[in-house]
């Protein structure tokens, strides 16, 4: 991928991703977190299966890869989105967005201890500035949101999704290196997910139901095929050309379409400071795509 591909598969991300956090809260009401995640990755999977097949993909992966692709399915798709539903059910999901803008730094941190890999200095700085720049931005945002039902809990949750998030890319790093084709193991992942969460929910007991509202319908076509088809097809894309904290800077481009969102939708109102973060971001966002591939 050259640098004008990579901006603008990062902007789709981003842009698609920005938005997911407000389809989530579309999907919390009557049908159990766990629930609403097992349909919305196992359609996903099933999509992408099909796809691959009809492309004539291969779908069939070597032991190592089917490994490299349940421990990303176990991490990404199944503990990381799980506790995103849960958390998003305790605070507001402007607060998760933010927490997520440190999955770039997280994934720098673990890459290094892991795989010994060095960063170059621009990455560490991209990755910094995202962080900061995410906290100034949303500072007067949550400053004044609400508490939640427990905001504590929910950001113990989110905390926990964004290392579930980066263990699940190295994972993923992992089928790389086994030569797994990144759509083909996606899908398996997606699938390695679902099948856990499922036994997940029948070991605790959950209802499986679904609810036939145009809000919940739409809000999980919208997630499956946008937020989780196209944008992890290009988010992994992405990591294997350019490097995984690169693709994982979009979790601090989110928060400001986020924002936008809340805008338009909800009548939020940004002053001085949003401004200034936003530019830290778009500073880091440039560093990143400069630096060395990390």
């Amino acid at each position: 991928m050259n640098r004008s591909f990579v901006a603008v598969a990062v902007t789709i991300c981003a842009l698609i991703w920005g938005t997911t956090w407000f389809a989530i809260t579309l999907q919390l009401g009557s049908v159990e977190p766990i629930v609403s995640v097992v349909w919305r990755f196992g359609l996903a999977a099933a999509v992408l299966f099909g796809f691959c097949a009809v492309t004539r993909r291969p779908l069939r992966l070597t032991r190592s890869q089917h490994l490299a692709a349940i421990g990303q399915g176990a991490f990404v798709f199944a503990i990381s989105y799980a506790f995103v539903y849960a958390a998003e059910a305790q605070v507001a999901s402007a607060v998760v967005a933010v927490i997520f803008a440190a999955l770039a730094f997280v994934n720098l941190i673990l890459f290094r201890v892991l795989g010994r890999q060095k960063a170059s200095s621009a990455a560490w700085c991209g990755a910094a500035l995202g962080v900061v720049g995410v906290g100034v931005l949303s500072f007067g945002q949550l400053s004044g949101t609400g508490a939640g039902l427990d905001p504590g809990l929910g950001v113990i949750f989110a905390i926990t999704a964004v290392i579930a998030s980066a263990l699940g890319n190295w994972f993923a790093w992992k089928g790389q290196q086994a030569g797994a084709p990144v759509l083909s193991a996606t899908a398996w992942a997606m699938a390695y997910g679902t099948v856990m969460l499922v036994i997940c929910g029948v070991a605790t007991g959950v209802t499986w139901r679904i609810e036939l509202t145009p809000a919940y319908v739409l809000s999980l076509l919208y997630l499956s095929l946008f937020g989780s088809v196209i944008a992890f097809g290009l988010y992994f894309s992405i990591a294997r050309q350019r490097g995984y904290a690169l693709a994982s800077y979009i979790s601090a481009l989110t928060p400001p379409i986020a924002m936008l969102v809340s805008v338009f939708f909800e009548g939020a109102r940004f002053g001085w400071s949003a401004l200034i973060g936003l530019g830290l971001v778009l500073v880091g966002q440039v560093l990143l795509i400069r630096a060395p591939k990390a």
